[in-house]
């Protein structure tokens, strides 16, 4: 008979993967669903199945390490069980109330850890390679955003461009019996693959969420003695996110995000691209990490890098009388004035229904690295530094606080 315990574990785990659900599915599909590429409907039923994908796959790894690994899985008592759940829910509606996208996975590691503090079982040399992880991740991240902001972005930004499109890029011909499909005639061929680009990666964001936050979500009910098999772990994490999906994540998906709003939709491609494939190669590995910190640290790298194409690389280290004004700023992904090339729709201008600025017939080149102009980059910075230092320092707080807090919890319980 299921005990009592068992139900309460399941209906935490629901509300955690319902929360992360709806936000996660905003990060992934915000940019397509204000392009009007996909209806938010449509972004949701991507969202699920491709995070299913993801779970089912990858995801399975990172479950296996959470459920078994970092403590012996017979520690998951029920009563365990639910308190480490708890302590991610917690983390959950603390980042909500803040507005600061705190890591569920470092937090439920968290809330694990002081669970094997407590039973003295921790993993300890698991735990190194994992905390390892933490911080050779962000720094990838932040590594290859400043190769791609000062080398390569600028060349992106003058041939790629996104269009808002009035009416959603595929329309529906309904005088027939059978619907029928047809590309909405305003689109040109570069708005064809541009549109392709922005819904395949927001697919591919959606399994790397999957990937890393099944776990999250049902890891403590999961292996021996535990009260679900990985299957039903795997398909009830699904079902919750599926919850968050068609309900919450339609408001995130109208917002996307206060902190990023000004993120290009150029720069949001680039920025899934790598933090969702640092995240899935991770998770292959088994490795609980943080979507959130990854692409974070992205978007951070990729504005210090294209703010420092003023530079050359000598003067960033030690800048020269003649350049002395060469500062770096996280909010550069937006075009110089200088260059005179006006960027493409930001996440924001979807988001507040704005229409972005067109684009000459003829674009100036692209000037090369560390040659002389304004040191004044356009005001619509893509990312708040304060923001940054707020995130950063939520993502320290919250998994040292689920530890803290645990421990004890599990010292009484044990």
């Amino acid at each position: 008979m299921v005990s009592l315990l068992t139900i309460v574990g399941i209906v935490v785990a629901v509300f955690v993967g319902f929360n992360i659900g709806g936000s996660s599915t905003g990060v992934a599909f915000g940019p397509a669903v204000g392009s009007r590429l996909v209806r938010k409907t449509t972004a949701g039923a991507l969202f699920v199945g491709f995070g299913f994908l993801g779970a089912w796959t990858v995801g399975r790894n990172v479950i296996a390490t959470m459920s078994s690994s970092i403590v012996p899985a017979t520690q998951f008592t029920p009563v365990a069980s639910v308190v480490v759940l708890f302590f991610t829910g917690l983390a959950l509606l603390i980042s909500n109330l803040y507005g600061v996208p705190a890591s569920t996975s470092m937090t439920a590691v968290g809330a694990i850890v002081g669970l094997g503090l407590a039973s003295g079982t921790l993993n300890q040399a698991l735990m190194f390679v994992i905390l390892s992880a933490w911080i050779v991740a962000p720094l990838l991240c932040f590594g290859i955003g400043v190769g791609v902001g000062r080398y390569i972005y600028p060349y992106l930004d003058r041939y790629v461009a996104f269009t808002k499109f009035n009416l959603h890029f595929i329309q529906f011909d309904r005088s027939g019996t059978i619907p029928r499909p047809s590309v909405n005639q305003n689109a040109s061929p570069q708005d064809v693959v541009g549109s392709l680009l922005v819904v395949v990666i927001a697919c591919y964001m959606a399994f790397s969420a999957g990937a890393s936050n099944a776990a999250n979500a049902v890891a403590p009910l999961v292996g021996e003695g535990g009260s679900l098999t990985v299957n039903q772990g795997v398909l009830l994490a699904v079902f919750a996110f599926g919850l968050g999906s068609f309900t919450i994540a339609r408001r995130t998906l109208e917002t996307v995000g206060d902190d990023i709003t000004e993120l290009p939709i150029l720069a949001s491609l680039i920025v899934s691209i790598v933090g969702g494939t640092v995240i899935t190669i991770l998770s292959f590995l088994g490795i609980p990490a943080s979507l959130a910190v990854s692409t974070t640290s992205t978007i951070i790298g990729l504005g210090w890098g294209r703010a420092s194409r003023s530079a050359a690389l000598s003067e960033l280290v030690t800048p020269t009388p003649e350049r002395s004004d060469v500062e770096m700023a996280t909010g550069a992904l937006v075009t110089s004035r200088a260059e005179e090339v006006p960027v493409g729709p930001t996440i924001g201008d979807l988001a507040r229904h704005e229409e972005p600025p067109e684009r000459p017939e003829e674009i100036p080149d692209v000037p090369d690295v560390g040659a002389e102009g304004p040191a004044d980059l356009d005001k619509r910075s893509l990312f708040n530094p304060a923001a940054a230092k707020r995130i950063a320092t939520m993502w320290v707080l919250t998994p040292s606080l689920a530890v803290s807090a645990s421990y004890p919890v599990f010292v009484l319980l044990l």
